[in-house]
């Protein structure tokens, strides 16, 4: 057993500090990572909750719940900064792989801690694998944002179409990680496969669909 609030308020007291000697884009990313790591919390409470009401095994909530709650999570800070800051798109991606990334960070702490580090097979799937995940699938969300602002179609449907892809793509990697074999290598694939495509998509076509 693991007590995640302490872990959280441990790894989190020193970037609170740090935002008091950082200033502009700087603390906008820290803040953001932030959130992802108190969203993470968030959502492993109601995650839980939701097994136990259910009476799903561990392998099935990884499937049919978590991507669910784990991506509306995740979704919730950034569409919050996107409607309350109308922030320019370049900024709009970097608070999403901020809150990505604390999410994953405090994510694969808690799993470490749980499984034990003696494995550097272990950590590097939980760092390459899962960390590149929760990253590439809310960076994509916030693109899809972009894509439909420019194209004058952003409203609710476009939100929740946007946010049942990230699920998708999230629930797709735990199916396929859930198997041995082939599946679990594709799957563990997958993740670094989208990376490597947004990375491109950023350096090729950044400046079609991200403004200064």
């Amino acid at each position: 057993m693991i007590y995640a609030e302490n872990i959280l308020l441990c790894i989190a007291v020193p970037l609170v500090i740090s935002l008091f000697f950082v200033r502009g884009e700087v603390r906008r990313y820290v803040a953001a990572f932030l959130l992802g790591m108190g969203v993470c919390l968030i959502a492993a409470y109601i995650s839980g909750f939701l097994n136990l009401v259910t009476g799903m095994g561990e392998n099935d909530t990884s499937i049919f719940l978590s991507p669910v709650v784990e991506e509306l999570m995740k979704l919730m800070p950034l569409l919050f900064f996107l409607v309350m800051f109308a922030p320019e798109d370049r900024t709009l991606t970097m608070l999403a792989v901020a809150i990505g990334a604390g999410f994953a960070t405090f994510e694969n702490c808690c799993y470490i801690l749980t499984a034990g580090a003696e494995s550097l097979t272990y950590v590097l799937i939980r760092g390459l694998a899962v960390g590149v995940m929760h990253i590439v699938s809310i960076l994509a969300l916030s693109i899809w944002f972009i894509a439909a602002k420019r194209l004058k179609v952003f409203s609710f449907p476009a939100v929740v179409g946007g946010l049942a892809l990230a699920m998708i793509f999230h629930a797709l990697y735990n199916l396929l990680v859930s198997e041995p074999g082939a599946s679990r290598v594709i799957g563990y694939l997958l993740p670094l496969l989208a990376a490597a495509g947004l990375y491109w998509l950023f350096r090729e076509k950044g400046r079609f669909f991200l403004s200064e």
